[in-house]
């Protein structure tokens, strides 16, 4: 039997660390033949290089397409998706992939899902119907989930959200997020080996700060970002922080630029600009709190029991578990955030958390249905348009 080749997609450090146990998946399905297209931050040297990480992992990339400029302006931003567009073309036609597998809803892959439905390509689209209000990453996502056939949410309410977009119920399936899975499966460093890793102290306890630019918004990434600053040296200038730097996004060299002063004069600060997987979900497990915006406060914390200051509105309309905190970027009540997470009453609180994002099974359910779609034929890219009942609503 010719195994049917599915192709994945990847743009970032992030969306690599979920799709690595559905990656891992394919490559050993007996029914499917694994390809991997590497774009966007994994290839920049700003950004980590980080798709070592995926050939560190033993998994063979097929196509490296640079698509990124040296600007993260609205301009240099759109010109990254027309060359994706025009670069992506040309490898579908080369690798003539059955099926592509595109997680989330960044430019980057946003372009390539268009590129796959003018190539006549189905794509199977994990993490639909997911709300981000503060991000144009919210519209590219639902415009995504009309171009796509095989949609893999991560919540009920988001595959409903998806079915309200017109999708048929029975290519819409909840599977819960990859990312809890990691955190079930991975062996995780402890406190000791993170530092001889990567030569910090630790300390007691230790804020993990990711924060990303708000894009939706115009000119307020520096002075959010000061406010947060702030916030976490007025709070405790004992407590170590470490910060991962922000991706590619409009103003995300800005907010890098503010770590690097930060981290010069500070003694008990560190920062990096990518980290493997296990590394960075190992600090998250370990840390006194995870501040910022990234969606790995939203979607891994609540699992690792660590409570999540989430700052702006990045991510605001996603379910959050009980450990997440929102606030506004403004340092008081960032610190009065920072108190409550603080508290004897919502520490203990913290070990009954429950995390709305599936049982950890999700790589599992998600390649059992492309099996069966591939196997047996079921694709037909002539999708209706599913329309609601509303005299039921």
């Amino acid at each position: 039997m010719i195994k049917k080749k599915v192709c994945v997609v990847t743009g970032t450090r992030a969306e690599y660390g979920l799709l690595r146990p559905l990656i891992k998946r394919i490559n050993e399905s007996n029914l499917l033949e694994l390809q991997i297209i590497v774009t966007g931050m994994h290839l920049s040297p700003e950004f980590g290089l980080t798709y070592r990480y995926i050939e560190d992992d033993g998994f063979k990339i097929d196509e490296k397409i640079e698509i990124l400029l040296s600007s993260d302006t609205p301009v240099g931003v759109s010109k990254s998706m027309g060359l994706t567009l025009i670069s992506f073309s040309e490898a579908y036609q080369r690798l003539n992939p059955d099926l592509i597998i595109i997680l989330g809803d960044r430019f980057e892959v946003f372009s390539a899902m268009a590129a796959a439905t003018v190539s006549k390509i189905p794509v199977a689209h994990i993490h639909g119907g997911e709300l981000t209000q503060g991000a144009f990453d919210d519209s590219f996502r639902h415009c995504m989930t009309k171009m796509a056939y095989l949609h893999f949410t991560s919540t009920e309410e988001y595959r409903k959200r998806v079915i309200q977009l017109g999708e048929e119920p029975d290519r819409v399936f909840n599977v819960g997020a990859l990312g809890v899975e990691n955190i079930l499966n991975l062996n995780f460093y402890s406190k000791e080996d993170l530092e001889r890793k990567l030569n910090i102290n630790l300390l007691d306890k230790y804020f993990l700060v990711v924060f990303h630019p708000v894009t939706l918004e115009k000119q307020t990434v520096h002075k959010q970002f000061s406010e947060l600053l702030d916030a976490l040296n007025s709070y405790n200038k004992n407590l170590v922080k470490i910060f991962i730097k922000a991706n590619s996004d409009n103003g995300g060299r800005i907010i890098n630029q503010m770590i690097d002063s930060f981290v010069e004069g500070q003694e008990k600060a560190y920062s990096f600009t990518s980290l493997p997987v296990k590394t960075y979900l190992s600090l998250l497990r370990h840390s006194w709190c995870i501040v910022g915006n990234s969606s790995s406060g939203i979607l891994e914390a609540p699992s690792f029991q660590v409570p999540t200051i989430n700052i702006g509105d990045r991510q605001k309309g996603r379910v959050k578990a009980e450990s997440v905190i929102d606030c506004d970027p403004v340092k008081k009540n960032i610190v009065k955030s920072l108190d409550v997470i603080n508290s004897s009453r919502f520490r203990k609180k913290l070990n009954n958390i429950n995390n709305p994002y599936g049982a950890g099974n999700t790589s599992k359910k998600i390649i059992n249905i492309i099996e069966d779609y591939l196997s047996n034929n079921k694709i037909n890219l002539k999708k209706e348009f599913y329309d609601i009942d509303f005299d039921l609503i």
